[in-house]
């Protein structure tokens, strides 16, 4: 199934995973028809916000009285989302982070397939991690070239990173998921999506910190 021919708004592309996952669990229970407003009391988000992000996504619309189809909508949001284009991704640095998301098998529900790591460690270059190879830095660049890679995932220590991010732009690659701790500096029409958890984890101690308070 193709994406959709028009624009869909930055905010609301940022809130689809969590619609297409909710439909999916809907689904999977047996559910045929739902609401905007269900989605939104479910999600805890605007009614009307919800109902704009859909109409942005959704070729039938809802209906007065049955809402949207569920299993149409999951289709149309996870065409929207790329998961039915399977693309590969190339992943640099091959630490523990690394090593934990190449031994990930789920990321291909999602459109994406890692098939090689990079690392300027020369000791673990040559080995193979989940039946995938990790390949020293120098490499990188051409590798991606070749094979027409166009994801980058960036598990490298902050210092590195942007060193790291111009070799895969240098590649061809269009995309960077950046886990490391800065701002990447990336040509126009590169898209970069930072992972950041230090600020996911200290927003978890800021929760603790505020119920331990009262």
């Amino acid at each position: 199934m193709e994406n959709l021919n028009k624009a869909v708004p930055s905010q609301t592309f940022r809130r689809l995973p969590d619609y297409h996952s909710l439909l999916v669990k809907m689904d999977e229970q047996g559910a045929e028809n739902v609401s905007s407003t269900v989605i939104a009391g479910i999600l805890k988000l605007n009614d009307v916000v919800v109902r704009k992000d859909l109409a942005a996504v959704s070729e039938s619309g809802g209906k007065p009285r049955t809402g949207y189809a569920v299993r149409e909508l999951m289709k149309q949001i996870g065409a929207c989302l790329g998961y039915y284009n399977t693309n590969d991704a190339v992943l640099v640095g091959a630490g523990q982070l690394g090593r934990a998301l190449l031994s990930y098998d789920g990321f291909s529900e999602y459109g994406v397939r890692i098939v090689a790591a990079f690392d300027s460690n020369s000791g673990i270059a040559g080995l193979e991690k989940n039946g995938k190879p990790v390949m020293n830095i120098s490499e990188l660049p051409d590798y991606c070239r070749q094979r027409k890679i166009r994801i980058g995932i960036i598990t490298a220590p902050a210092k590195a990173a942007q060193t790291i991010c111009d070799l895969l732009v240098s590649g061809g690659i269009m995309a960077v998921w950046n886990f490391a701790p800065t701002h990447l500096v990336v040509p126009e029409g590169v898209f970069v999506h930072n992972e950041n958890m230090a600020r996911s984890l200290s927003l978890l101690s800021q929760h603790l910190a505020q119920k331990d308070r009262s």
